[in-house]
């Protein structure tokens, strides 16, 4: 079963949601979000950078999501969805058949 709506694009990484939507919402900079949740400006970037994005750990998505008043659930399942898309692309798991 297909679980992504578009086989051809990617989902979006939590780390394009924060530098296109979060951040200009908030009227925030990414150093000034940074000091805000407590990382460093180095660390944030490498999140939110968009060639090869870092991806959003469990205490990343703690902070963000406090900080943004979501929780952190959003934010692993925008990564998780983002790494399962990606792993599909690298997974030929057609000639596995289901176990009985």
């Amino acid at each position: 079963m297909e679980i992504w709506k578009d086989k051809f694009h990617s989902p979006s990484h939590p780390g394009a949601i924060l530098r296109h939507d979060v951040l200009p919402a908030l009227g925030l900079k990414p150093a000034a979000f940074a000091r805000h949740i407590g990382v460093s400006r180095q660390l944030l970037n490498k999140i939110i950078r968009a060639a090869d994005p870092s991806p959003v750990s469990p205490e990343m998505a703690l902070r963000i999501g406090r900080a943004c008043g979501n929780g952190p659930i959003p934010w692993l399942n925008l990564q998780r969805n983002y790494d399962l898309w990606h792993a599909a692309k690298k997974v030929d798991i057609e000639a596995i058949e289901v176990a009985a």
